[in-house]
């Protein structure tokens, strides 16, 4: 269970860090949509390991392979069908925790859960999943640039380390540097940060914040499938991730109503807010303006240090990290938060078009 998500435009993602592939299925995507294989494959190598010094050294091409759904480069409106093989493995690597837990990992839960599980790399719960989900937000994403829907993503903190507002910065310039920050002078000094913590075998977190422009006002279903829920939902299943806010977050409650409020005004044929602390949002739907969003990922919890546990049955024991891991996974989570917030609001959008003639 709970390998599936969506509704309509739904998918269910498959496979094992240490098997022999993963892949998605995706059901629900409209028939005639041109699917752009070289864009997909870009948005895997976006996400793919060992792309800097600063990711894990694992060496995968995420080259795919489309095994259904699709004939002479568009949909038919039949499940489609994506499988990445695994090239990498060392499971060998995995061996010392056959039957230890490491800290802050999924080992112990998974254990009590099913009473079994793959400890080569996390099995399942491994973060290698998410290229499943890059792939299908691929086509999520080619969906959506028909209707104008842009969804960018950038890494905004590092640590301490911050970058300035979005508004300030030229989002198209995310993918300057190994970082994936488009603030130059933030992005040096992030990445010297994360330099010094693999120097140090340890690891460190951050944040990515998404921006999406052009969404159709009245994307969201109350009450319980509001769009910032989903979008929370989404962001909150990724691997790693601790926290999300949107529009005006955590630090609105500093702020009186008389200036949190988006005052409305006519603009041309539209409808618009002066300001946006709503994030795009009212009601749990879209309102038009542009949605914003932050997603916080704690530091990767495998180090390279020992690190006090205990085994499956219950003995004390040490466990040493060892594996090639992320000294921090936001850089390459940008991707993968675009993808999620594209799957959320792909099949917002096709549920719009049921909620009236």
């Amino acid at each position: 269970m709970g390998n599936s998500y969506g509704k309509i435009f739904r998918i269910t993602t498959f496979g094992e860090s240490h098997g022999p592939a993963i892949g998605v299925i995706i059901d629900g995507c409209p028939a005639g949509l041109h699917i752009d294989e070289a864009f997909v494959q870009s948005e895997l190598s976006r996400r793919k390991p060992g792309q800097s010094r600063i990711t894990t050294q694992r060496k995968e091409d995420d080259t795919f392979k489309i095994l259904s759904g699709v004939f002479e480069g568009l949909s038919t409106g039949m499940p489609i069908t994506i499988a990445i093989e695994n090239q990498d493995q060392r499971s060998k690597d995995y061996s010392h925790i056959a039957e230890s837990f490491r800290p802050s990992h999924a080992d112990y839960t998974y254990e009590v859960k099913y009473g079994i599980r793959d400890y080569r790399g996390g099995g399942r719960s491994s973060a290698r999943e998410t290229a499943a989900r890059v792939a299908a937000g691929a086509v999520a994403k080619l969906l959506l640039q028909k209707e104008k829907i842009n969804i960018r993503a950038f890494v905004s903190q590092v640590g301490t380390i911050k970058a300035p507002h979005f508004s300030t910065m030229d989002l198209s310039k995310v993918e300057d540097n190994i970082v994936r920050c488009p603030d130059p002078a933030t992005a040096e000094k992030m990445i010297a940060l994360i330099d010094q913590v693999r120097h140090d075998r340890d690891t460190i977190g951050g944040i990515v914040t998404c921006v999406i422009d052009n969404v159709p006002a009245g994307l969201g279903e109350p009450v319980f499938d509001k769009l910032h829920a989903e979008l929370g939902k989404a962001m909150l299943g990724i691997n790693a991730v601790k926290g999300f806010e949107y529009g005006s977050g955590f630090e609105g409650i500093a702020m009186r109503g008389s200036t949190h409020n988006d005052a409305f005004f006519r603009d041309g044929d539209k409808v618009r807010t002066r300001t946006n602390y709503s994030g795009g949002i009212q009601g749990g739907i879209s309102n038009g303006e542009p949605i914003y969003f932050n997603v916080a990922f704690k530091p990767v919890a495998t180090i390279m240090q020992d690190q006090e546990s205990v085994d499956k049955h219950g003995n004390a024991v040490t466990v040493s990290g060892k594996g090639r891991h992320d000294p921090c996974v936001v850089p390459r989570a940008v991707p993968i938060v675009e993808s999620m917030a594209a799957l959320v609001i792909a099949d917002f959008f096709l549920q719009a078009k049921t909620s009236r003639v």
